[in-house]
């Protein structure tokens, strides 16, 4: 497969072409090394993101604490982790009288138990499809009201496990993916975007040392162009109105588009928007990589050799951008990632989204992001 046009690519390019200005406005680092002879590739990922930086971790489900091999697997590589589901709304509070602390809880220990880290994911899912039907339902009467009923669940989710968990996820994905308008609910009836901002405003009193951060999945896809121009405008208003958003995490799920259609022009337009997310003074994570082979061949060993090869392009260029601190994929193994189950195959062939397969073995998935990752700039840590 012809390789990529990757950033440190266009930063060559930029260079020798007077006056031209294709990265206009992006950060500029250091030009990425050859992966070094001396460091192996089948080091624990914490450590070589770690070395560059940069942490690196993944999602874990409750369910997982049960499987020894998949905590093993976690051990070895992760230096943080955070909760798939058990942190949302849905599944903290199901019913109005219902509040299922449990299995969030049970990651926190386990995370506190082997000396890591834990990320917060998500105070608000400003979606109505994952918000519980009863919160959807309801009616208020004002502002005020509104304000009171959101101030009950978000301050008791943010202070729960202050200050062990280190950053939340905020608000994810309140911006509509077709029209990059911002998403509506019965929240924001009498709120409006002022929702968003007051949701922040309780992260930072109740989690004061957490870093905040709006969270989305806007791709370089084509049909995420008008995705990507909302969240841009969106996070300007916040910005604007001071609302204090520290950072973008960029999902990085590759869903709709597969990893051999990520063209140059499509390079282009995605560098372009993380120019400007970047321009505004944020830093920005990868939260919930994997690499959707829906309409891709069945040979396992062709969509391994695509899939290894799209990760190491990706993970070039957002590796060249210093604000990049930190990396989590969403799930190590490939039968327990949640593609199996979204835009499934047509022939009921297994998925390889993650880095490990279904029998708990290293791919060249993983091999890809380490060398990515050796050959990385240095940059100062996330805070």
């Amino acid at each position: 497969m012809t390789r990529r046009l990757t950033r440190r690519d266009w930063l060559a390019l930029s260079s020798v072409a007077a006056g031209a200005s294709l990265l206009s406005g992006c950060a500029s680092g250091p030009v990425s090394p050859a992966p070094s002879a001396d460091v192996a590739s089948d080091a624990p990922l914490k450590d070589l993101a770690a070395a560059k930086g940069i942490r690196f971790g993944s999602a874990m489900a409750a369910r997982q604490l049960q499987d020894e091999r998949y905590k093993e697997i976690i051990l070895r590589e992760c230096a943080t982790i955070v909760a798939e589901n058990e942190h949302k709304w849905y599944s903290i509070n199901p019913a109005p009288d219902v509040w299922n602390w449990k299995p969030g809880d049970d990651l926190v220990a386990f995370a506190k138990a082997n000396d890591l880290k834990m990320r917060g994911h998500t105070l608000l899912w400003h979606k109505t499809r994952w918000s519980p039907q009863w919160v959807n339902e309801k009616e208020f009467a004002s502002a005020a009201e509104t304000e009171a009923f959101v101030a009950n669940y978000v301050s008791q989710v943010a202070r729960r496990h202050d200050p062990f968990l280190y950053a939340w996820d905020v608000v994810n994905e309140a911006v509509h993916d077709q029209t990059g308008d911002f998403r509506t609910s019965s929240l924001t009836k009498h709120m409006g975007e002022n929702l968003i901002d007051f949701c922040f405003a309780l992260a930072r009193e109740h989690a004061p040392n957490a870093k905040l951060v709006y969270n989305d999945y806007m791709s370089w896809e084509d049909s995420s162009a008008p995705h990507r121009e909302g969240v841009l405008r969106f996070l300007e208003r916040l910005l604007k109105r001071g609302v204090p958003v520290e950072g973008l995490g960029i999902q990085s799920h590759s869903n709709y588009e597969m990893p051999d259609e990520y063209t140059r022009e499509k390079q282009r337009n995605w560098i372009a928007f993380v120019d400007e997310v970047v321009g505004m003074g944020l830093e920005i994570y990868i939260t919930e990589y994997d690499v959707n082979d829906t309409r891709m061949g069945p040979d396992i060993a062709y969509r391994d050799r695509v899939m290894a090869s799209y990760t190491r392009d990706y993970f070039d260029l957002m590796l060249s951008y210093p604000q990049l601190k930190e990396i989590l994929i969403w799930g190590m193994v490939d039968d327990q990632n949640w593609l199996q189950t979204f835009l499934p195959r047509e022939d009921d062939v297994l998925k390889r989204p993650t880095l490990y397969d279904e029998n708990y073995q290293a791919k060249s998935m993983r091999t890809a992001l380490a060398e990515a990752l050796i050959a990385a700039p240095q940059r100062p840590p996330m805070a």
